[in-house]
């Protein structure tokens, strides 16, 4: 699947429907999950690098799928950030495996079907009327501490701008090692 490269930086606007979840600050709720890729992956695993968590409805989708097929197309542009992504659904590992071989994705897809929603719902992004996530985005610095978050019309692709724009902003500060 090939993606236009001026999509990456399509500005999202902001959101009125849904605020910013998290103030700069705020502590990243933990958590253990199992991955596409076999694992079982926990948030503290990554400390001393920033992380992108990436909330989405469901697999095999078609925004989700264009979604995630983006980010993996611009995975050295995070990589060039030292920044670790992770794809979180209710969706089951198994669903998982097939959506990431599908797409070829080269970061992990973590199961949040056990309850469902549970680490969506301590993000504040699970909807509990349908049992789904939101698309939300959330950039994580090297200390686990959230620097930014954006929740996404569920039909629209959020693209990747604001998640490139936080990570280098956590460049640009001083404060936030890699």
């Amino acid at each position: 699947m090939k993606i236009k490269i001026e999509n990456l930086f399509k500005r999202s606007g902001k959101n009125k429907e849904y605020p910013q979840l998290f103030s700069p600050g705020s502590e990243a709720p933990g958590f253990s999950l199992a991955a596409s890729n076999g694992e079982t992956l926990n948030l503290s695993e990554y400390l001393g690098r920033p992380v992108v968590l990436i909330f989405y409805p469901a697999d095999e989708s078609s925004v989700c799928s264009n979604q995630l097929a983006l980010y993996n197309e611009a995975l050295h542009l995070f990589e060039e950030h030292g920044a670790q992504l992770l794809g979180i659904s209710v969706d089951d590992v198994a669903s998982h495996q097939s959506f990431a071989e599908s797409l070829n994705l080269q970061f992990p897809l973590l199961a949040d079907d056990d309850p469902a929603g549970a680490v969506a719902n301590r993000y504040g992004v699970f909807n509990k009327r349908d049992g789904l996530s939101e698309r939300a985005l959330f950039v994580i610095d090297s200390e686990g501490i959230i620097q930014w978050s954006y929740i996404s019309p569920r039909k629209v692709n959020p693209g990747a701008h604001g998640i490139l724009e936080a990570l280098e902003s956590l460049r640009k500060d001083p404060t936030h090692s890699h």
